[in-house]
C-alpha cells in the first residue's frame, strides 16, 4: 500500500481525454449512406441538379476540389491560433482551435471565451458556427 501512495505522489496531474462522437452508424468516423448529406453531395444528385455537360460537371468537381483543399488548409493553419467564432443569436466567442473530426461536425477548442466565463476544453458543433476568422 506504501508504494501506491508514492505513485500517487509522482504523477503530476491527470491528463483529460476528449473523445469526438462516433458516426451515425456508431461503428465508425465515415458517411451514413441514407443521410441526407450523403445524398446531396453524392455525384448522381450534383448531375441531377446541374443538368449540364460532362466537361461542365468535371469543373464544377475541380472546383468544389479546389474549395475543399482550401478550408482544408485553413484547418490546418488555425491549429493552435487563437480563433474568433461568430455563431447564431449574435454571440461572439474566443479559443485556441485544437482539432475538428473526420466529418467536420465538431471543433475541438481550449481556452473558450464565452459571455459566460471560460471553459478549459469544449467541443463546438459547426452548424452552430456562422463565421470564424483567425489572423496567419
Amino acid at each position: 500500500m506504501r508504494n501506491h501512495k508514492r505513485w500517487l505522489l509522482r504523477m503530476a496531474s491527470p491528463v483529460m481525454v476528449v473523445r469526438l462522437p462516433r458516426g451515425p452508424d456508431g461503428q465508425s468516423r465515415g458517411f451514413d449512406p441514407t443521410s441526407p448529406r450523403y445524398h446531396a453531395l453524392s455525384p448522381s444528385s450534383i448531375q441531377a441538379s446541374n443538368n449540364c455537360s460532362g466537361s461542365s460537371l468535371e469543373e464544377e468537381q475541380r472546383s468544389r476540389s479546389v474549395l475543399r483543399e482550401r478550408f482544408l488548409r485553413s484547418l490546418i493553419t488555425m491549429a493552435g491560433k487563437p480563433v474568433n467564432f461568430t455563431m447564431y443569436e449574435k454571440v461572439d466567442v474566443t479559443a485556441t482551435f485544437g482539432a475538428s473530426d473526420i466529418d467536420i461536425l465538431n471543433f475541438q477548442v481550449s481556452h473558450l471565451q464565452t459571455p459566460l466565463g471560460v471553459q478549459k476544453e469544449a467541443l463546438l458543433r459547426c452548424p452552430d458556427i456562422i463565421a470564424y476568422t483567425f489572423n496567419l
